[in-house]
C-alpha cells in the first residue's frame, strides 16, 4: 500500500466550490504531526548548532557508518560546504541540547571537521521523528532490505506500534512480517559481518532465515572463523555465509544407505532400490530384462495401486 510522501509540497488549493477530497491520512496522530512540521521545510531558517550538543543515539536505519565513508563525506563538505541540513529535535530534559532525527553520517563528518551543523530544529514526538527519519532516509539512502528489516525490529523493540513502523518504511503488514522473520531469525552479529548487501533481495534473506529455522542450525557457529574481510563486497560476504550454511547442512545429514539389489529366486536381478531422506526410488535395467522393464512401465500404476491397497488393508487389520 503506497503512502504519501511527507516531503512533497502540498498541492495548490482548489476552487472552494469543488468538493473536498477525503484526506489520505486523518489530521490526527503521528502522520498529521509530521505533515504540519515538514510541509514548510524550505521556508524555515536553518540553524547552526555545535555537533557536541547533538545526541546521535536512537534507532539506526543503516547497518554501519564506516570511517572511510565519513572521511569521504567530510572531504566533500570541506570543499563544497554542507549542502543538505540535518534534522534535530530539542531535548526537553537538557535545554540547549538536541537529538538527531536524520543525518547521522553528516553529523559524524561535521564532528570530524570541527564545524557546526546546519540543522532544521523541529519539536517532534518519538513517533513523528521515526516517520521523518524513515521517509527521508528511504528517499536519500535507498537502504537495503536487511537494513530496513533491522530498523523495523529496533523500532518494534523500542515500543513503536506496527502502524508507525509501516508508515516509516512505507510497507504493508505482510512485508513487516517478512522483515521481522528475517531480522529475528538471523543473528545480528552475523548480519553486521555481512553488511548491507544491497544486491541481496528479500527472497534470499528469507530463504536463509527459513533454512536456519527448519534445520535448527547455529549460524554463529557455522560462520565462526569464516573469512569475511571488509574489503570483500557485501554481496559476496552473504554468498560465503550462505555457502557455509549449505556445507553445514550436508555435513549434518546422515549418509544415505547403499543401494539394495532386488533379486528373483532364480538369481535374476529385477531392480535396484535406493533410499534417501526424501525419496525411495526403484531403478530397472533395460538391458538385463528389457521386456519386464517395458511391462512395468505400462502397468506401474495398476501394480502400485494393488500394492498400496494390500498395505492399507493390512494396516486396517492391525
Amino acid at each position: 500500500m503506497a503512502r504519501r510522501n511527507l516531503f512533497q509540497p502540498p498541492p495548490p488549493p482548489t476552487d472552494s466550490a469543488a468538493p473536498a477530497d477525503k484526506p489520505r491520512f486523518p489530521n490526527t496522530g503521528a502522520m498529521s504531526g509530521v505533515r504540519s512540521t515538514l510541509k514548510d521545510l524550505s521556508s524555515n531558517a536553518v540553524r547552526e548548532i555545535a555537533p557536541d550538543l547533538i545526541d546521535d543515539g536512537g534507532p539506526k536505519d543503516r547497518l554501519s557508518i564506516s570511517d572511510a565513508d565519513v572521511a569521504q563525506l567530510a572531504e566533500s563538505i570541506r570543499e563544497h560546504g554542507q549542502q543538505v541540513p540535518i534534522m534535530v529535535r530539542p531535548l526537553a530534559e537538557r535545554p540547549g541540547h538536541y537529538h538527531i532525527v536524520y543525518g547521522r553520517r553528516r553529523l559524524h563528518a561535521l564532528r570530524l571537521l570541527g564545524q557546526p551543523a546546519k540543522a532544521l530544529v523541529r519539536a517532534l514526538s518519538d513517533a513523528e521523528a521515526v516517520l521523518a527519519q524513515g521517509q527521508e532516509n528511504s528517499q536519500r539512502l535507498d537502504p537495503s532490505f536487511i537494513e530496513k528489516a533491522l530498523f523495523a525490529r529496533e523500532l518494534a523493540d523500542g515500543g513503536y506500534d506496527a502502524g508507525v513502523i509501516m508508515d516509516a518504511l512505507a510497507i504493508d503488514k505482510p512485508m513487516l512480517s517478512r522483515m521481522n522473520k528475517v531480522a529475528r531469525g538471523i543473528p545480528a552479529d552475523v548480519v553486521q559481518r555481512i553488511g548491507p548487501a544491497h544486491g541481496i533481495g528479500r527472497r534470499r534473506w528469507e530463504e536463509l532465515a527459513d533454512t536456519l529455522r527448519a534445520h535448527d542450525l547455529d549460524l554463529g557457529a557455522l560462520v565462526e572463523g569464516l573469512d569475511l574481510p571488509s574489503a570483500l563486497p557485501s554481496d559476496d560476504r552473504f554468498a560465503r555465509v550462505a555457502g557455509a550454511v549449505a556445507a553445514g547442512l550436508r555435513s549434518a545429514r546422515p549418509p544415505s544407505p547403499p543401494a539394495r539389489a532386488l533379486t528373483h529366486s532364480d538369481g535374476t536381478q529385477l531392480a535396484e532400490m535406493r533410499e534417501t531422506v526424501r525419496a525411495l526410488t526403484l531403478k530397472l535395467s533395460k538391458t538385463e530384462e528389457p521386456e519386464f522393464a517395458r511391462w512395468l512401465r505400462d502397468n506401474a500404476e495398476a501394480e502400485l495401486t494393488r500394492l498400496y491397497d494390500t498395505w492399507r488393508a493390512g494396516k486396517a487389520g492391525d
